[in-house]
């Protein structure tokens, strides 16, 4: 991994009603209270995909498999977040065993695409909910 750069990944989760999950950053995070989809930092071992599935499991305790992650956006800051740029890769997931829920604080909940489009997001999740669900 870069030293300039940190890759981040990002599961969008659709339900068989349509709506989407959204997870809601805990205080004394960065972008506290802000809705994010919800993923972590790849680590220098992983191939994106295996990041994805380990962070679902430890951020929302579901499981999925890499091939039911589909690649879907990325999006990268334009500026430095945390003293270094970032370049979030989005998924998008329609199966994975288990119920969402905040392991690590925060919360989650299922909103439409407007719904979720309204949410106050990250600027880069402005960009990937933009590009994932405009025409949804």
């Amino acid at each position: 991994m870069s030293e300039d750069f940190i890759t981040v990944v990002a599961g969008a989760l659709r339900g068989a009603d349509g709506r989407w999950l959204m997870h809601r950053r805990p205080e004394g995070k960065h972008h506290a209270g802000l809705w994010e989809f919800p993923g972590g930092k790849v680590e220098s071992f992983e191939m994106p995909v295996q990041s994805l599935v380990r962070e679902l499991a430890e951020e929302l305790g579901i499981r999925c498999r890499a091939e039911d992650c589909e690649p879907a956006f990325f999006a990268e800051s334009e500026g430095r977040e945390e003293g270094r740029q970032l370049v979030i890769l989005l998924y998008t997931l329609a199966a994975w065993e288990g119920e969402p829920r905040a392991l690590e604080g925060g919360a989650v909940a299922w909103f439409s695409p407007a719904e979720a489009l309204a949410l106050p997001k990250p600027p880069l999740d402005v960009k990937l909910a933009q590009a994932l669900l405009q025409n949804h």
